[in-house]
């Protein structure tokens, strides 16, 4: 993540921000903007590679960025940064592209821990969030038909808990290159590029338990 956006008009938590992604990542290009119109002004001249937005702006409303970034700037990964925590912010904003949401009261080591876990395929969801997220999708009890044999479906357990092909493959005893097919095959089953993406995709089709996410 060498170039990262800062959307927030509260100087104090924009500051807090900076330093949570001046420990996350190494040495990034932080820009910063406390409105809608700073923030346009500065995308005309820069392309972020992470964007952290937050939803109430003086100007306006922060998922018109997160709109413009999705339809613009479809290479930048966008994180809403928030104190709204109810399932009308959530999914508004999860529908409008954003790949993250983050809470604002979370302690500083929480949230540069998720956001460090984006380097390794982790969406960044505060832990409240992503039990949201799954109630959401358990509470509509749809039944769905998966893609994925008994063993892939093992190894996406496996890739939602932050596991790694090694890993992966001593715990099912299996080579590295056996975990390695696995994976392959749950990307292009669930039509997914990475371990964020079949995340997301492994609770919307109810594939992954509250219990086991948490875990």
């Amino acid at each position: 993540m060498r170039r990262v956006l800062i959307v927030e008009d509260h100087l104090e938590t924009r500051d807090w921000l900076r330093t949570i992604v001046e420990e996350a990542f190494d040495e990034p290009v932080v820009h910063e903007a406390g409105t809608l119109e700073q923030t346009y002004l500065l995308l005309s001249e820069h392309t972020p590679s992470l964007a952290l937005i937050d939803l109430s702006l003086p100007d306006g409303n922060g998922l018109d960025i997160v709109v413009h970034l999705q339809s613009q700037c479809p290479e930048t990964l966008l994180v809403v940064t928030t104190i709204f925590d109810d399932d009308r912010h959530l999914f508004n904003a999860l529908r409008a592209g954003a790949s993250g949401y983050l809470l604002k009261d979370q302690p500083k080591s929480a949230m540069v821990e998720s956001l460090s876990g984006i380097l390794s395929g982790r969406p960044p969801l505060s832990p409240a969030i992503a039990r949201r997220i799954l109630r959401h999708f358990q509470q509509e009890r749809v039944p769905v038909q998966t893609p994925l044999s008994e063993r892939e479906e093992e190894v996406l357990l496996l890739l939602v808990k932050g596991f790694g092909r090694s890993e992966i493959a001593e715990l099912l005893q299996v080579s590295v290159n056996t975990a390695a097919s696995h994976i392959k095959s749950i990307y292009r089953k669930l039509n997914v590029s990475g371990r964020a993406e079949a995340t997301m995709q492994a609770v919307k089709l109810g594939l992954v338990s509250s219990e086991h996410h948490e875990s």
